[in-house]
């Protein structure tokens, strides 16, 4: 044995001699020679190290006034050059704990600092240290914990990202188990969650609605009161007391997709009154000046709330709606363009919206609706209005008819070539002419169905949900697809309803038209998330170190 062999074994020997004194001891607080030398002993060979990791911090609650030494000493085995000793110092933190509960933040923004390890074992360690700190003190450990999802002005991102990466991987998947009691926990949770939204990407705040819904309190049986309460995070994240600005794109695209999050918690009876009021204001009066790939996303947007409205916010917001449906539901003989989701989207909402105040529309469309009310306004004579609206609703239904026929026979052809198609590329190109041309076709059957109801004098506006919008089943794209990933830039040919624009025009080749149908028309269908829980995403909002940079999803 060599001479460093020989030391280190008696190091270790010591080491044992001085816990058995102190396991034998009744009043271990007299024994201080004996936790000196652990303390002493720490600062030695290998295994001593190892050894003394895992004692320091065994009788650290017997000597008070040990505590920054044994503390430092076992600081050094954590920032020790070999592995096994600092794997060995941090699995011994959360027994500093046990007992001395007080010290518990401490040693949580210690192990957080060590999360950015890139060595899988040490990062293991401290994985399974934070979880017994969780399950030892869920309320104090979560606190310390939650303090570093935050951005604050010296928040180190990289740190942040990994504790908000162990939240998602570790906590929330347990959530169950380490949120006891529940209802206090639960509630607790929410707190600390509200308190870390102050600068969150979209993806950030996802995982942080996610983990909310998870949560009991916000369950199936909770009270409306609960879903008002998720709506106004939802609502301090869409900045909607901030001016709007329509050439802020994250701004629209944070309104998007916070209008996409709430719509669930609509349903369950929380008030959208502040998201229409600000769309109605702000954005609705410059949408023709707004980025065309976010127009599409928006009106889907409009169409999802409109089922979800009051009769006073139905009232104030179906003038908007008219005005625009008037913009894309091309007039006789102008030789418009007509963009069919655009149609889709306003007349699912002009339906829904009219079916709670349905009189609104005589001044409007020039319906005559009695019910008894001054707003009937039946006095009047708005046959102008009605003229010009059922005109344009002929030509709508013109347009789709002759842009059906088109699709069926560009499906026929779909289909001949996919018999003749040879690779996996063709038959993948295909594949997507054929779910583009599907979807085509879905939105004008909607469209007649929404368009047919509003030629009789007292129209029968659709108030369910029956109808299904053309992208809520679209199927999901294919990898040779271009799609709009979340927190990435959309590539210049990106599928994003800005070129969904079928001619009224004459004189156009029907294989011109055909191909334009089949490979423009219905672009962007599933640009919006192919239904409930798409969510673009958006970059933190600026000011303080790192911010405004778009941190993207993981």
């Amino acid at each position: 044995m060599s001479e460093n062999q020989s030391e280190e074994v008696q190091q270790i020997e010591k080491l044992y001699e001085f816990s058995e004194r102190l396991n034998a001891s009744k009043d271990k607080s007299q024994n201080v020679e004996d936790y000196e030398g652990i303390i002493k002993m720490s600062k030695t060979s290998m295994k001593a190290k190892q050894l003394a990791s895992q004692l320091i911090p065994r009788y650290f609650k017997f000597f008070p006034s040990l505590s920054t030494d044994a503390f430092d000493a076992h600081m050094d085995c954590i920032d020790d050059g070999d592995l096994g000793v600092r794997v060995q110092a941090i699995r011994g933190l959360p027994l500093f704990c046990k007992d001395t509960p007080d010290i518990i933040s401490k040693i949580v923004d210690v192990l957080v600092q060590l999360l950015n390890t890139e060595e899988p074992v040490e990062r293991d360690a401290v994985h399974k240290a934070l979880m017994s700190l969780l399950r030892q003190d869920p309320k104090a450990s979560s606190t310390a914990l939650f303090t570093h999802a935050g951005v604050t002005p010296t928040t180190d991102d990289q740190i942040r990202e990994k504790v908000l990466n162990f939240i998602r991987d570790k906590v929330i998947p347990l959530k169950g188990e380490l949120l006891k009691p529940q209802e206090e926990m639960e509630r607790h949770i929410t707190d600390l969650i509200k308190q870390s939204l102050e600068d969150v990407t979209g993806g950030e705040f996802k995982m942080f609605m996610d983990f909310l819904t998870s949560l009991s309190i916000f369950g199936g049986k909770a009270p409306q009161e609960r879903m008002q309460e998720l709506v106004e995070i939802i609502e301090g994240q869409a900045d909607l007391n901030a001016q709007f600005e329509f050439s802020d794109t994250d701004h629209i695209d944070r309104l998007i997709s916070c209008l996409q999050l709430a719509l669930p918690f609509f349903a369950r009876g929380a008030p959208s009154s502040r998201f229409l009021n600000y769309l109605n204001k702000h954005i609705i009066p410059v949408f023709d000046k707004l980025p065309e790939e976010r127009k599409l996303d928006l009106l889907k947007a409009l169409a999802d709330i409109s089922p979800y409205t009051t009769a006073q916010e139905a009232r104030q917001l179906l003038p908007s709606i008219v005005q625009l449906l008037k913009v894309y539901m091309p007039a006789r003989k102008t030789g418009e363009e007509m963009n069919f989701t655009y149609v889709e989207c306003l007349l699912y909402a002009f339906h829904h919206l009219a079916h709670k105040v349905p009189n609104a529309t005589n001044s409007l469309c020039g319906y005559k609706i009695v019910t008894g009310q001054p707003s009937d306004r039946l006095g009047e004579d708005f046959s102008e209005l009605n003229k010009d609206f059922t005109e344009r609703l002929t030509i709508v239904e013109d347009l789709t008819k002759a842009t059906m026929k088109k699709l069926t026979q560009g499906m026929t052809e779909h289909n001949k070539a996919m018999s003749a198609a040879k690779t996996d590329e063709e038959k993948a190109s295909i594949k997507t002419k054929r779910q583009n041309t599907t979807t085509g076709l879905r939105t004008c059957n909607n469209i007649l169905a929404m368009t047919k109801p509003l030629h009789a004098k007292v129209p029968p506006f659709i108030g369910d949900t029956n109808l299904n919008l053309s992208w809520k089943e679209a199927t999901k794209p294919l990898a040779s697809t271009t799609t709009t990933t979340i927190g990435g830039k959309r590539p210049a040919n990106s599928n994003n309803g800005s070129g969904n624009n079928v001619a009224a025009k004459k004189g156009r080749s029907s294989g011109a038209m055909q191909s334009q149908l089949v490979n423009k028309a219905f672009e962007g269908i599933s640009s919006y998330g192919a239904g409930r829980g798409g969510n673009r995403g958006w970059g933190r909002r600026g000011g303080g170190r790192g911010r405004g940079q778009g941190r993207g999803h993981w």
